[in-house]
This record gives structure tokens, sequence and C-alpha cells, in this order.
């Protein structure tokens, strides 16, 4: 199955216990590709780089998001077995019970105050969308490098929607990241150097290592020797995803690499081209891009809140 090994960066996982040395809980949370879950994936206490939080829809690697603690929507138990006749048929879907990962205190909570149209998904993306609030970062740095976040419920009922809203907008976004759209026209980001007349030339996608022409200068990334994103809006770069913008990630990890100790190659170009999708990379590129604008936006529309002493 495909695990989440980095920001934005995701590569196919052999889940057994023979060769993973501390699985977790991953087998609560994801026990069999059929069964789909949600986990908010945050860096641990004792990071010097402060809260840091992602969404994915996949088993995560303990290192995705600094040191990684995950907390799920849902999580599953297996359900006490029967004997099976003859002509029955298995269904590994049906070998599981759902539980909710949020727990039903908390939702009578979030029901006596906001109203009984209140889900446990609400609040699930009530969380999602806090914990991207700068007015809470701000207020609590020091607190989210020790301990892991303390949430309180807001005291206006709209704030609460427009939390919960939020957060399922950027829970959406930061999930399906492969499918963002690449940003508009009016966003001013161009693809430079692109030869739509030899799209049967898939060699003009090949990335070996995406930089920028100067360190001073992130409004353009050179994507290979023919290719280059112009354009890049400065804001772009203010989300930051465990201490690197998440356009800075995919230009990190998408690169020809290979390991020291066992030798072995990984080039994402070979799986592009596997998957019949040679343009996979730059479109990827470009829709973190998009999804980084996005964030920002979407950020900046959280409502202010305030804390007491």
């Amino acid at each position: 199955m495909k695990g989440f090994y980095i920001p934005f960066c995701k590569q196919y996982l052999y889940y057994d216990n023979n060769f993973i040395e501390s699985p977790g809980i991953n087998q609560k949370l994801f026990p069999t590709s059929q069964l789909t879950n949600k986990v908010i994936c945050l860096s641990s206490s004792g990071t010097m780089k402060g809260l840091s939080v992602l969404m994915t829809n996949t088993i995560s690697d303990y290192h995705t998001n600094g040191d990684t603690q995950c907390f799920p929507l849902y999580y599953y138990e297996t359900r006490e077995k029967q004997t099976m006749s003859l002509f029955d048929q298995s269904d590994e879907r049906e070998e599981y019970v759902r539980r909710d990962g949020v727990s039903d205190w908390i939702w009578a909570q979030a029901q006596t105050r906001y109203g009984k149209r209140v889900t446990k998904e609400d609040l699930f993306y009530y969380v999602y969308g806090f914990l991207h609030s700068p007015i809470y970062r701000e207020r609590f740095t020091a607190d989210l490098k020790k301990m892991l976040p303390r949430l309180p419920l807001v005291e206006e009922v709209r704030d609460f929607w427009a939390f919960s809203r939020i957060g399922k907008l950027l829970a959406d976004l930061h999930v399906d990241y492969e499918n963002v759209p690449a940003p508009h026209a009016e966003r001013g980001v161009r693809v430079i150097g692109v030869d739509e007349a030899a799209a049967h030339n898939t060699a003009q996608f090949r990335v070996e290592q995406m930089r920028f022409p100067a360190k001073t200068d992130k409004s353009t990334i050179l994507y290979n020797s023919r290719i280059r994103v112009e354009g890049i809006p400065a804001a772009a770069y203010d989300y930051v995803v465990n201490g690197k913008s998440a356009i800075e990630w995919v230009m990190e990890r998408y690169a020809p690499s290979t390991h020291k100790d066992s030798g072995i190659h990984n080039d994402p170009n070979d799986w592009a081209l596997e998957q019949g999708k040679p343009r996979y990379i730059l479109d990827l590129l470009l829709s973190v891009i998009h999804l980084s604008l996005k964030t920002v936006e979407l950020v900046k529309q959280l409502p202010a809140v305030t804390f007491g002493e």
C-alpha cells in the first residue's frame, strides 16, 4: 500500500510486521487498503521548530512531520469472528468495526455549545482549522515546543463553524494534493519551455534536481535544463510544514537518489513513466504552488481568537 513518507511525497510501503520495526498503531488506523481514514499528523513536543500539522489519508512515516503523532478521524477494531459456511464469501471490510476517534464527551460538549447538528466530523475539522490559527500558534509558541496542543472550544457559535468549514477546506487540499489544479492564469505563474507539439517526447519532463536561479530569487524554479516555472508569488512560500515550505519539499524530494548503505536507486521519473504520466512531477509542482497559495488565503480567513490569562 501507499505510505506518506515526507510532506507531499508518497511511496509504496511493504507493510508487514516482519519488516517494520515499530508499526505503531497503524494497523488500527489503516488495517486494509479498502478501509478509508483521515489522520492529523502532528509534530511531537520537544522540537525547536514548533508546531507542524498536516493531514493524510494513508499510513504515515514516523518522521513525516517531525517526530509524528497521529490523531485519526476513525480507528478500526477486529470484529469477533463467526464460523463461515461453505457458501459464505469473505469481505475483509466486514472483519473490522469502525470506531470514532473523536470522543463522545467532547462531542456532547460541542453540541451543548453549538447545537445538536454538530457531528464528530465537524469537530475533527474544527481541530484541523484551529491548529492552523496564527494567533494560537504565536500565543502558545513556547508551550507548543514542549507539549502537545491543548485546544479550547471557542465562545462564539459562528467562530466554531468558521474553523470547522475552513478546516475541511484545508483538509481537502492537503489530502488530495496530487489532484489540485495548476494555478489559474491570474496568479501569474507561467511554465516556460514545454514543447506541446512534441508531447510524445517524454524526456523533456525528466527532472534531476529542481533549483532556484539564485538564493534570493524564489519567483522562478528551474525544473530542468529546458523547463522553468516563473512568476511564483512570494506568498506561496509562506505555507511551511515541518520547517520548510511545501514547494521546497517537492523540489528536494522529487529527484533521483541512491541510498548509500543499500545501493537502492530511487528515481521518481521511472514511476511517472510507468504510470503513463510523464508530466506528473511538473504537474505536482504546479499543484503544490496553487495549494500553498490557497492555504495561505484560507488561514487568513480564520477567526481571530482571544485567550484569557
